[in-house]
């Protein structure tokens, strides 16, 4: 039974009221705290499932909001471990006075710690937030991370405290350290941690990330990201490298990639692969096409495909993403791609190329009108528009299809996310 809790004219939101009768679809969920962490929200559905629903959700968005009959949606690709994919997390942090913990934390590995230092009277505690709440839900591993950042994420927690470093409150914006960041190559193993505070004034914090260095097996860098403002944006403008150095590297599509911690890269290393591997055969690249990237980020799409055309032109708004990618680039020993950096509404109607092939991956909200507007008039033969956002990806290809007269052909999800309502796609257009 549901409790309708706010309606639209076409569409209304509701919450679980009772249940009469389990699905046969519900599972166990593998996280004790998962009916309470709004990380997950599907951890009680069994994989299939999650999967059908997923590419139900797209065709049902295509169609309505689209307006397209019958969409050409292919079975969502799979992953073959739906647990311990992330190779990112970011924990927002809390302190909490021993006097309030129900329980300590435990199982942890022994760390090089300060003599000097007297044990702290609270607790550090990281996590997620509750799904519409600000309750953070204190985690000691998740099980969605790779497994190998489970040890610092409990560990960490107790040397912050031991430092006693001053937790931001946000409620007050008093306090300095505001989130536990954690990041992981999966083909590599290197690990960066990085950790967010407004100012950065945290005593000590050298020599501990040096102890840090040594007492983890694969951990390379330790960041320190400065973010001052009264927001609730994770990251601020500046980071710098603490100890070790400020990237790793993570081979991807078999190319060498160099990663910071503030470095867009999808948390599903595997699945962007398979993604990517699906999107080279759709296209059957011969080698003699022009390629052009909207939204390059780092080249993780851009430069697997440069590969495979005769050139390769990429668009980022972001300057120090593109200062990334060409780095990449030149790791890799791809001299076929010439990066622009702007908005890609502004360099788009500028561009006086010929391009075969146009790649598209924006951000959730889509694509600006004037991006459309633009692709309409250069009239590219084939589209590729990469989204995790279902709805407005529907939004976008139905003014593709309206006013550039585009036919949409296939469209290949792919989940990125497990144990999550989201779902990432390749949708692909044909110029009539």
């Amino acid at each position: 039974v549901i409790r309708l809790v706010r309606v639209k004219p076409t569409y209304g939101y509701g919450k679980p009221h009772e249940w009469i009768e389990d699905s046969p679809h519900r599972v166990r969920p593998s996280c004790i705290v998962a009916d309470k962490c709004g990380g997950c929200q599907w951890q009680h559905v069994d994989y299939d499932f999650q999967l059908t629903a997923k590419r139900n959700q797209i065709i049902q968005d295509l169609e309505r909001i689209g307006g397209f009959e019958n969409p050409p949606v292919e079975p969502v690709l799979a992953i073959g471990e739906p647990l311990g994919y992330r190779n990112k997390a970011t924990y927002p942090l809390r302190r909490v006075a021993d006097s309030d913990r129900s329980r300590r934390d435990g199982g942890r590995t022994p760390v090089l710690r300060s003599p000097s230092l007297r044990s702290p009277s609270y607790s550090v505690q990281a996590g997620y937030y509750q799904k519409g709440s600000h309750q953070l839900i204190n985690l000691n591993q998740c099980p969605i991370q790779d497994a190998r950042l489970n040890p610092l994420l409990a560990d960490l927690k107790h040397d912050i405290a031991k430092q006693q470093w001053r937790i931001y409150d946000e409620a007050t914006h008093r306090g300095e350290l505001r989130h536990l960041g954690l990041r992981i190559g999966r083909r590599t193993g290197e690990i960066l941690v990085t950790l967010v505070a407004t100012e950065g004034n945290l005593p000590r914090l050298a020599t501990q990330a040096e102890n840090w260095l040594k007492s983890y097996r694969g951990l390379v860098g330790v960041l320190l990201n400065r973010n001052p403002k009264r927001t609730n944006v994770i990251l601020g403008a500046t980071t710098e490298c603490v100890a070790g150095r400020p990237y790793l590297n993570e081979v991807f599509a078999g190319l060498t990639f160099q990663l910071r911690g503030d470095t867009f890269f999808q948390v599903n290393t595997e699945q962007a692969e398979a993604l990517l591997e699906a999107i080279a055969h759709e296209l059957r690249l011969t080698g003699n096409e022009v390629l052009l990237d909207a939204y390059c980020g780092i080249g993780t799409l851009t430069l697997p495909l440069a590969k495979q055309v005769k050139q390769a032109i990429a668009l980022e708004l972001q300057l120090e993403a593109i200062a990334q990618a060409q780095l990449n680039a030149q790791l890799n020993g791809i001299t076929n791609v010439e990066f622009q950096v702007g908005a890609v509404e502004d360099l788009l109607p500028r561009l006086d190329i010929a391009a075969d092939v146009v790649l598209l991956d924006p951000p959730r909200k889509g694509c600006a009108p004037e991006v459309i507007a633009a692709l309409c008039q250069m009239h590219p033969a084939r589209i590729v528009y990469v989204s995790c956002n279902p709805s407005t990806l529907a939004r976008d290809l139905k003014l593709l299809r309206e006013q550039g007269n585009y036919r949409l052909t296939r469209v290949q999800p792919a989940d990125f996310f497990p144990q999550t309502g989201h779902v990432e796609c390749a949708a692909f257009l044909q110029a009539t």
